[in-house]
């Protein structure tokens, strides 16, 4: 009985579908986190009786066909790249990107990944580094010395060297642009890289040509919304629920025509 696969399929497909969810609700606190969800298409259908046949010698033809599809798959799980809130941190590392961008990270391999997670820190040499210890590009070294470090919206990184009246800028930030974002590759870590379907990273200065601007000691948080995830998890459960019964009234109807005599 064909409502068994059908139904089993319509399961599996809700199961990823509470996966995906999960993880968004699991991430709710994960800085510069993007919520991810579940697509579906319907699969393939068998063809009884197809539409517009002939169904006699006088030219009249059938109005509706009969076709009979064989369920659901999941085909995508993009994310939603939206903006998330922006919170005062107060930490003088601490960079939050409003707008469009990523910072960029050298991977240990020498590849270039790309974040919203500005929550930057020193590495022993005075390098910008992530939380994972990977070097911020361009690279930016900040001295013993300095104090009273200040990011401006463009990128500019200054801070006041020893006894100097007057701050020294020691480089400036910037961010790379994506076509299409929602085409990047999850690494893990709060890291993305690209792919032939994100395009190539349009490197710029922040705050200039359409580029988002840099709030100093801000963190931008995950854009998941509890609630919105809690409505689709219920959803998710009680399409799940009644596939499950569609494959306990198919099981009931095979049973009735076993028993027949």
């Amino acid at each position: 009985m064909k409502a068994l696969y059908i139904a089993s399929s319509g399961m599996t497909a809700q199961e990823r579908n509470v996966e995906v969810i999960s993880n968004n609700i699991a991430n709710m606190r994960t800085t510069g986190f993007k919520r991810q969800r579940a697509e579906f298409q319907d699969m393939l259908y068998q063809q009884y009786q197809r539409a517009g046949s002939s169904t006699s010698d006088q030219g009249t033809m059938l109005p509706a066909g009969l076709e009979i599809g064989s369920g659901v798959r999941t085909v995508a799980t993009p994310r939603i790249m939206s903006q998330g809130q922006v919170t005062l941190t107060e930490k003088e590392l601490d960079v939050a990107i409003r707008g469009e961008g990523f910072f960029m990270i050298q991977l240990p391999d020498g590849r270039t990944a790309y974040t919203r997670d500005g929550s930057f820190e020193r590495s022993p040499e005075g390098q910008l580094v992530n939380s994972s210890g990977y070097v911020l590009q361009p690279g930016i070294t900040i001295p013993d010395t300095a104090k009273s470090i200040d990011i401006s919206p463009d990128g500019i990184v200054e801070a006041k060297l020893a006894n100097d009246a007057t701050p020294t800028q020691l480089g400036q930030i910037q961010i790379a642009r994506f076509v299409n974002k929602g085409g990047l590759e999850s690494l893990g870590d709060n890291l993305f890289a690209e792919t032939a379907a994100s395009g190539p990273a349009q490197v710029g200065i922040p705050n200039v040509d359409g580029n988002g601007d840099l709030l100093h000691m801000y963190l931008e948080m995950a854009n998941v919304n509890s609630v919105t995830e809690i409505a689709d998890l219920i959803a998710a459960q009680r399409a799940y629920e009644m596939n499950a019964r569609v494959i306990s009234g198919a099981d009931e109807m095979m049973q009735a025509t076993t028993q027949l005599r």
